[in-house]
């Protein structure tokens, strides 16, 4: 069997070889393999609804039954106009190309492709794919272009692989933290604040504030000093930084502030360099680390936002590191060390590495490049760790280490991250004295150990399904008395558990017992107490677990000592 990227961009040419036969008169733009499966853009003359998806996926099956071949062809470029008069968004790209043009011919049909593609179409699964959903989508993703109609597919090696990853993707719309995020009151999104831009309700800021905590507890063992920086800053110190020239359409427009240009920050570290040359830095001093929990502002396009895992404001655990050269290797070791245990406290133990090279717009010289990524290969190494190399996936200004979680339903997310950065110390020219008195520019490290708060916090109503463990809980416990006359006992326990630090509820509404037992299980509460006359008589409370069921009676001490576990 092929490999599955080449299974799904032959899939696509089926797929583009089957509209070619059911709609005639279409016009193709572009059609890559993706994650799970592919795509193709059509420019159409009537709509397609999820009602053809079938009638589609059967002409895709009898032209797979046909065992057509993938031959590849290279032509002139004068060939590939003649053959592609008709299709205006295949002659669009012919512009851009140079030399011999290559094309596939599959059956009736013939797309621009430098492939690889299967040979013959009996080594595609003809039960292994599956129509997913049709959007809108501009020619190129520029919004000035005309709107095509993007058809997505799903495609694996066989068709249990299929149901298994269909079965997988039922649980997650069960899990998404847009819906959850809303049944369990912690964040909201409303169209005159802004897309992209969360409010915090009180039981989302309470679990922000869970990990902020955790956060400046861990950091401030491995001697972080904690700063501040502003929102907003001159344009000026953007372009100083290069980031300006290399991010310019992530970023938003200027503003004007006595006559200068100001920016809303689009990222920490230049602020975070201006610290660390606001004083004479000695090699005594070193590693100097710098953490912030700092609101970036990025442009993201309106079609990309996803609930807190893709938003247009969020919070960076931030942090750079400037080190001596020689300290390069073992602050790497330190951090990745670091970054899975902190990972591994918030219940990701499952992840893949990426070892991310040099990319073809990038700052300082080859050599460097090369150095850094050889001492990012010899700390991974060093770790016993295994990685992948995403090829040319580095910053403009330096290689990184990535950490990609993997949730309870298997799926990647990017968190960690550990960047070595030789332009900024150029750019800015930051020094330190060395044990021989000479100014030498430091190493800096940029770091996330969570990434942005906000998807990381989707990323975490995902993996529990809401049901987070009980340090993180924004309510921990939920008190129901049995009836009013024993509110005053339920009153006296949640004053006894608060002062032990235990956040809680008293769940005294007039409603009947059997709701707000339901109400509470719904909200996820990891602990419900229910009190009542033989509770308050014998001094001890009733407990039950979200997830275990009935614990029984226990006093107020015991159960104290049960969640300290």
């Amino acid at each position: 069997m092929a490999k599955i990227k080449i299974i799904r961009h032959s899939l696509a040419h089926i797929l583009a070889a089957a509209i070619q036969k059911l709609y005639p008169n279409t016009k193709f733009g572009m059609g890559p393999d993706i994650e799970n499966g592919f795509y193709y853009d059509f420019e159409l003359q009537e709509s397609i609804s999820p009602e053809d998806f079938k009638k589609i996926e059967k002409k895709m099956r009898e032209l797979i039954k046909n065992n057509i071949e993938f031959k590849k062809e290279v032509i002139s470029k004068e060939k590939a106009k003649k053959i592609f008069k008709n299709q205006p968004y295949k002659l669009e790209l012919l512009k851009d190309m140079e030399g011999e043009i290559s094309i596939y011919k599959s059956g009736d049909f013939i797309d621009l492709c430098k492939g690889p593609h299967v040979k013959n179409s009996k080594e595609l699964p003809e039960k292994g794919f599956k129509i997913e959903r049709v959007a809108g989508a501009y020619w190129k993703g520029d919004e000035k272009n005309k709107m095509l109609t993007r058809v997505y597919a799903l495609a694996f090696n066989d068709k249990k692989t299929l149901n298994n990853f269909l079965e997988k993707k039922e649980k997650a719309k069960k899990r998404d933290h847009r819906k959850l995020g809303q049944e369990l009151g912690l964040f909201m999104i409303d169209e005159e604040v802004g897309a992209g831009l969360p409010l915090w309700k009180p039981k989302g800021a309470l679990l922000r504030k869970n990990i902020e905590n955790y956060l400046y507890k861990e950091l401030s063992k491995q001697d972080y000093q904690w700063i501040v920086t502003p929102h907003i800053g001159k344009l000026s110190l953007w372009e100083k930084s290069g980031h300006w020239n290399m991010y310019r359409e992530n970023m938003y427009s200027p503003i004007d502030i006595d006559d200068q240009k100001y920016l809303i920050k689009p990222m920490n570290c230049p602020f975070h360099v201006k610290i660390y040359n606001s004083e004479i830095r000695s090699y005594k001093d070193l590693p100097i680390k710098y953490a912030e929990l700092g609101t970036v502002y990025r442009y993201e396009r309106s079609g990309t936002l996803h609930g807190l895992t893709r938003v247009r404001g969020f919070t960076q655990d931030d942090a750079h590191i400037f080190c001596a050269p020689k300290q390069l290797e073992q602050e790497a070791t330190k951090l990745l060390k670091h970054g899975l245990s902190i990972l591994s406290d918030f219940g990701f133990n499952d992840y893949n590495i990426y070892l991310s090279t040099r990319p073809k717009k990038f700052a300082g010289t080859k050599e460097g490049w090369e150095k850094s990524t050889e001492t990012l290969i010899r700390v991974l190494k060093g770790l016993k760790l295994d990685y992948k190399i995403d090829q040319g996936g580095g910053v403009f200004y330096g290689p990184k280490i990535d950490i990609k979680i993997k949730d309870s339903l298997d799926r990647e997310w990017q968190c960690t991250t550990i960047q070595i950065d030789f332009n900024l110390p150029e750019r800015f020219n930051i020094t330190f004295i060395n044990e021989n008195g000479k100014k030498i520019k430091p190493f800096m490290i940029h770091r996330a150990l969570i990434g942005s708060m906000e998807r990381f916090i989707g990323v975490l109503i995902e993996h529990y399904g809401g049901a987070f463990p009980f340090w993180l809980a924004p309510v921990q416990t939920c008190i129901i008395p049995i009836g009013e006359k024993y509110l005053q006992y339920a009153h006296q326990v949640a004053k006894e558990l608060k002062n032990e630090n235990i956040k809680v509820k008293v769940w005294d509404e007039e409603e009947t017992l059997s709701n707000r037992i339901r109400k509470a299980e719904k909200q996820k509460i990891p602990y419900m107490i229910v009190v009542g006359g033989k509770e308050e008589k014998a001094k001890v409370i009733n407990v039950r677990h979200h997830k275990k069921g009935e614990m029984g009676k226990m006093t107020i001490k015991e159960f104290i000592k049960e969640t300290q576990k």
